[in-house]
């Protein structure tokens, strides 16, 4: 079983729709292995996919690479992925299935309140970064590739990050507000956080402003 690091947080018809997206993603990653599999959600919302067959060890590696993988245990100074669950002026607080900390020295995207890092990079509630855990009851920091990441974010043409909905859902959402040759793509994120790649010349608050209105979620601007 793989539990992956994306978080099912919506209820109702929503929940079902995200539970079927996410059936066909993994699909679309294992078609070509010899191998079936279930997917279920556990109660603090990581999805689980639990695989069989003679390729089964492959697919579970391959799923961890997509999605990133939940460990029941992690060691000292190695990486993995957790959801950004919480943020305050002494850190944010990242769900790997246990709180880990980033104080804000660890955080290493410049200066700046945890607050204002978040709003200058666009970073929404339960997106999933990548970290590095410093052990038992002591501070993580963001993965150097992590950092990259969201700083090259910034080097680009802009950004709007939307959590709460699917990839599909956001497109045919920027597609409704008229705004469809005014992105390049719409890049998944996680499951349920997605990232508007702007073409140049476009305005993110702009877009913000049009799509907010038919989107029920967290929407933030990266700037260039």
């Amino acid at each position: 079983m793989v539990v992956l690091a994306t978080k099912v947080y919506v209820s109702g018809d929503a929940r079902d729709r995200v539970v079927d997206s996410l059936k066909s993603l993994v699909g679309n990653e294992l078609a070509d292995l010899d191998v079936e599999f279930d997917v279920g959600v556990r109660q603090d919302g990581f999805p689980s996919v639990t695989v069989t067959g003679e390729d089964e060890v492959v697919a579970r590696n391959v799923l961890a690479e997509e999605f990133g993988e939940i460990d029941a245990h992690m060691d000292e100074g190695e990486t993995y992925v957790g959801t950004f669950d919480s943020w305050s002026e002494e850190g944010f607080v990242l769900d790997a299935g246990e709180d880990v900390y980033v104080p804000a020295e660890d955080i290493g995207l410049g200066q700046g309140t945890p607050s204002q890092v978040r709003e200058r990079f666009g970073l929404v509630q339960h997106m999933p970064l990548e970290f590095v855990y410093g052990g038992e009851g002591k501070p993580s920091r963001l993965s150097d590739a992590q950092r990259d990441e969201l700083y090259e974010w910034t080097r680009g043409d802009g950004r709007v990050n939307v959590n709460s909905a699917t990839r599909a859902e956001v497109r045919a959402t920027v597609n409704r507000a008229g705004h469809a040759r005014d992105i390049v793509t719409v890049e998944r994120i996680g499951l349920l956080e997605q990232s508007i790649v702007c073409k140049e010349g476009t305005d993110p608050p702009g877009l913000l402003a049009a799509i907010g209105e038919y989107l029920p979620a967290e929407i933030r601007c990266v700037i260039p």
